[in-house]
Parts: structure tokens; C-alpha cells; sequence
């Protein structure tokens, strides 16, 4: 029995041996492929339908959001109403999204009801029908959810630095004007979701503690629709980076806050370097005690806090330097984020500091394979990057090994102040 007197020995989170649970794969009769984490103790489960249907592929602005975001607003048979009353009624939820290659529809709910929901969620991705009266509430509360937006120095600054860096037109840079929900039409959306959600491309994800008739039952109501027939659009987009580097914007003539972006282009995660560069990124300004945390708002007190970070893109990416500063100090906060980087530059970091990080950057890591939801999430990202679980090792391995000399090595190459984009918004 443990003798609670006495204290458990304190072990540092770097000697951990970490483990990446496996995985069940297969595929349904339409070969659409299913990748389960039966890991739950409660009777919950979590579905994710993921298809190919994000802005990357859309001709016409906000198609794509427009369509993840009506797909539960109306079928031949349902309402908007009785969609979402029927799946209250069982104590589901289910969300969709739309990111930039990909869109989701995801389902939460109990295990005992996923026999009532199946065929509602087939329902809704083969025939959904985007009513005009749907469509016209939904320009109208954009538009004033945008309006209220574009009054926030955040959001400008949010919009602004990635079309800098990637370009207006290419998918990672583009955003939404009131003009573009007046444009939209239903046909537009209709043939947007035929093409890519009724007979588009789709993996499924399933985590919680799953009924053992699971399988079947995806394939009941799922392996025997037009799926995976289309071939994926080969669609690329050329960077059509700012010319201009620096950047400042007067939003509000009375605002006493400015938003701060920093960033340059980055590779991606498929990159030799990108695994010891996270390291390197949580040294500077990853975590609540980087760099930046401890110079910028643990000493000057110029924010609440800045934080960097290396955006989840899966083609081209960026290092991004974020932060909200009062009006009178964004200056000198940019200052102080380039004195961060001469410094990486310039001087080692000593074993304390890097000991730290890695058994913080560890403990997160340890923290993520606590439970069937997070499991899954990893494998979601990379299963959608073209990644295997050797990444998740070689990661892991990466933190272990790296040393302050390697470190300085990548600040030489990536944090060169000359390299950045720098934008602030008041």
C-alpha cells in the first residue's frame, strides 16, 4: 500500500521512456479510411468526418466556410431546427470547421446513441440543401460579426501579417470583406458540396471508448456512399509576399492599444530543421517563462503577454511573434524582441534554461497522450501532414538531444531581424 508520509522521489520529465499508443486503422467498403483510438473509460465517443474541402479548393472567396458552416441548416427532409433538436435530444454535439486544406464535421456523444446519429450525419453529407432563407441569415449575422471585428486591432493585425507573408490571393492569406457574403449565392454552395463533401474525399477519425459494432455501422451508413471517387484537385499557389517589411496602421485614431506582428516564412514540418527549431521557439517565446515572457512582461511591463510560435500549415509556413502592447511602447516592445533574438544569436543558452524547456516541452508532450480525444488528435495531425508515428520518436528524441550549440546555430539561420515582417495595428 503507499505509505502517503512518505514523499515520492521527483523525476524529470526528460528521462521518461514516451510511448505513442497505436492506432487501429481499416477501411469501408468505399475505401474510405478509419483511424480509431478505443481508449475511453466513459461511455463517450468522438467522431470526425475530415474531407478535402477546405479554402484551398474553393474558386469564389468563403465558399468553403460558407458550405462547412450550412451543412446542418437543412436537408429535403429536415430543418435547421430539427436537425439541431435531434441531436440535443440524444446530449450530442456536433461542430464543423473549415481550415485551409481541410473542413470537418465532428460528433460528440454518448456511445448508447450513436446508433440515432449515424444516419442524420450521412443524412446532412449527402443532402444537405442550403436553404436561401439559412443562407441570408447567416450573410447578415457574418456581416455584423464582422463589422464589430474590424474595429479590434488584433483581428487587422491577424488578417494583415499573413497576407504580407503568403500573399492576398493564396489560401493561407486571403480574408473576408462584406462584399464577399453579398456575392455568395446557393448554387455556388450546392455544387461546392457535391463536389467535395457528397462525392468528395474523406478520412474518418474515432476516439472514446468504442462500441464494438463500430466499424459496422460506419460502413452502414457511410461505406456505400460516392465517396473517394473524385480524384483530389492538384490546385498550387505562388507566395506573393509584401514587398514592404514594415508595416504600421492606424485603425482607431483614439485607440490606446497597439497589435504587434512579427513573422517570417518558414518551412514546414516535413523540414530537417523544424523539430529542433520548436526547441529553439520555446527558448524565445513558446512557453510563460521564454524569453520574450520574462524580458517584455515580466520585466518591462509593456504586456500581458507575447508569445511566438510556428503556425500548423501544412504547406508553406511561418515564425509568428504576437502580441498586444500599450500604444506608447509598441515600438519599444518590437525593439526588445529583436535584442531577444541578437542574444540567441550571440550567446549560448546555459544547461538550466535548456534543461528546463526540454522538460517543460516534455511534459506537454505527456500531458497530450493523457486520454483517447488528445491520442487522436495527434494522429489526426499526422495522418493530415504525411507524417507516421516515427515523427512523434524522432520528436521526442530531438528534445533529448539538442544542444545549446545547435540551437545557436538555427537562431544564426532564422532569427535574423532583417528577415521578418513587422506590422503594428492601433
Amino acid at each position: 500500500m503507499l505509505d502517503r508520509n512518505i514523499q515520492p522521489s521527483i523525476v524529470d520529465a526528460v528521462s521518461f521512456d514516451l510511448k505513442l499508443r497505436k492506432c487501429e486503422q481499416y477501411q469501408l467498403d468505399n475505401l474510405v479510411p478509419v483511424y480509431s483510438m478505443n481508449a475511453g473509460t466513459q461511455d463517450v465517443l468522438m467522431i470526425e468526418w475530415v474531407f478535402k474541402a477546405g479554402n484551398w479548393f474553393e474558386q469564389k472567396n468563403i465558399v468553403a466556410g460558407t458550405t462547412n458552416f450550412l451543412l446542418k441548416n437543412g436537408t429535403s427532409n429536415k430543418t435547421a431546427y430539427e436537425i439541431n433538436d435531434h441531436f440535443e435530444f440524444h446530449g450530442a454535439y456536433l461542430n464543423r470547421a473549415c481550415y485551409n486544406e481541410t473542413a470537418a464535421i465532428t460528433l460528440h456523444c454518448l456511445a448508447k446513441h450513436v446508433n440515432e446519429l449515424l444516419p442524420v450525419v450521412a443524412e446532412l453529407i449527402t443532402d444537405s440543401i442550403f436553404p436561401e432563407e439559412e443562407l441570408a441569415t447567416y450573410k447578415q449575422n457574418q456581416k455584423q460579426k464582422l463589422s464589430v471585428s474590424l474595429k479590434k486591432c488584433d483581428f487587422i493585425a491577424n488578417r494583415l501579417i499573413d497576407e504580407y507573408i503568403y500573399g492576398f490571393h493564396h489560401p493561407y492569406g486571403k480574408y473576408t470583406s462584406t462584399l464577399d457574403y453579398d456575392q455568395l449565392n446557393r448554387e455556388e454552395l450546392i455544387a461546392y458540396f457535391k463536389k467535395f463533401y457528397a462525392e468528395g474525399h474523406c478520412t474518418i477519425f474515432t476516439a472514446g471508448k468504442i462500441p464494438s459494432d463500430l466499424q459496422q455501422q460506419l460502413n452502414t451508413y457511410f461505406g456505400k456512399l460516392p465517396l473517394q471517387q473524385r480524384p483530389i484537385p492538384n490546385i498550387q499557389y505562388n507566395l506573393q509576399p509584401a514587398l514592404e517589411k514594415k508595416q504600421q496602421i492606424i485603425n482607431d485614431e483614439n485607440g490606446v492599444q497597439g497589435a504587434i506582428r512579427i513573422a517570417r516564412p518558414f518551412p514546414n514540418k516535413h523540414h530537417p530543421d523544424y523539430q529542433k527549431t520548436q526547441i529553439l521557439n520555446s527558448v524565445f517565446g513558446g512557453f510563460f517563462g521564454s524569453r520574450l515572457m520574462s524580458n517584455i512582461r515580466e520585466d518591462k511591463g509593456y504586456t500581458y503577454g507575447i508569445h511566438s510560435y510556428i503556425q500548423n500549415h501544412v504547406g508553406e509556413t511561418a515564425w509568428m511573434i504576437s502580441t498586444e502592447a500599450g500604444r506608447d511602447v509598441c515600438e519599444a516592445t518590437i525593439t526588445e524582441v529583436y535584442k531577444e533574438m541578437e542574444i540567441l544569436q550571440n550567446e549560448l543558452i546555459d544547461e538550466e534554461e535548456l534543461s528546463l524547456v526540454k522538460n517543460y516541452m516534455l511534459g506537454t508532450v505527456l500531458g497530450d497522450l493523457d486520454g483517447p480525444f488528445q491520442l487522436i488528435a495527434r494522429w489526426k495531425n499526422y495522418v493530415l501532414n504525411n507524417l507516421d508515428e516515427n515523427y512523434f520518436y524522432n520528436s521526442v528524441q530531438t528534445i533529448k538531444s539538442t544542444t545549446a550549440k545547435e540551437l545557436q546555430e538555427l537562431a544564426k539561420k532564422y532569427l535574423n531581424p532583417s528577415d521578418f515582417y513587422e506590422l503594428t495595428v492601433i
